[in-house]
């Protein structure tokens, strides 16, 4: 169940059964010279949606920008500044928060916006507080990241060893490729690709980056290995979502 595609009585209906939701949150940034930018959101969405259809859980609208300030250097990357993005995520939840729900499972695609969402969280908690909402106290909020799901890890380190890399990896990519065959891209590819760098601004990491790449080798993916990865994500984090909303429940 989407709620984009759902009317109010349908969502009213759905909280007499549930008062949880799933969120995807990805990003709009660079993935190297053959990765979709707009990977992270693409992965995301759909996971979740897979993640909605198991459970039978309603899936909210995804969050397309996310926390990528360090990829701006390179054409096409948008970002939110992490208090943005938290002031964003804090109008989210609290809006749904005054319709009833109580349990918002973010499934994220991107790692920059982990410590964002985090605090974002904490933010959220201590609003709902001061505006003494009914339910503020029974608010719980998670970040499922597909990409660090143990079977998915495994998987992803049995297919490309160490050529998964960090950023733009096979992985990702070839989850894009099962969902979008149809805009698979192809590109040379220095094999000696950057490792290793720290992350500080926009330039030092085109700088340190060049092509986009963090230790990654995507040409490695396939359409059928991103079935895999996706069917495993799905699972682990479907898994994930019904134990936290069975926490959840007071």
């Amino acid at each position: 169940m989407l709620l984009h595609l759902s009317t109010w009585p349908e969502v009213e209906a759905y909280l007499q059964q549930s008062t949880g939701i799933i969120l995807p949150i990805g990003s709009t940034e660079q993935h190297g010279p053959t990765g979709l930018i707009g990977t992270d959101a693409i992965c995301a969405e759909a996971i979740a949606k897979g993640v909605g259809e198991a459970t039978q859980a309603l899936v909210g609208p995804t969050l397309n920008v996310g926390m990528a300030l360090h990829h701006t250097a390179f054409p096409g990357s948008i970002s939110l500044q992490p208090s943005t993005l938290i002031r964003v995520i804090k109008d989210y939840i609290t809006f749904l928060a005054k319709s009833g729900f109580t349990t918002f499972f973010f499934i994220n695609g991107h790692g920059g916006n982990i410590a964002t969402l985090k605090a974002a969280f904490s933010e959220t908690y201590a609003h709902l507080a001061d505006l003494n909402l009914a339910n503020s106290d029974r608010i719980r909020c998670r970040v499922g990241n597909w990409f660090m799901c143990p079977s998915v890890y495994r998987l992803a380190k049995e297919l490309y060893g160490d050529s998964e890399g960090s950023h733009a990896t096979p992985s990702e990519v070839a989850v894009t490729q099962y969902l979008y065959p149809e805009s698979i891209k192809k590109a040379p590819l220095n094999p000696n690709v950057a490792k290793g760098h720290p992350i500080y601004g926009a330039a030092n990491f085109r700088h340190n980056y060049p092509d986009g790449r963090m230790g990654s080798d995507p040409s490695l993916a396939t359409p059928e290995h991103g079935q895999k990865l996706y069917e495993l994500a799905v699972k682990e984090l479907s898994q994930s979502y019904l134990e936290f909303l069975n926490q959840s429940v007071f």
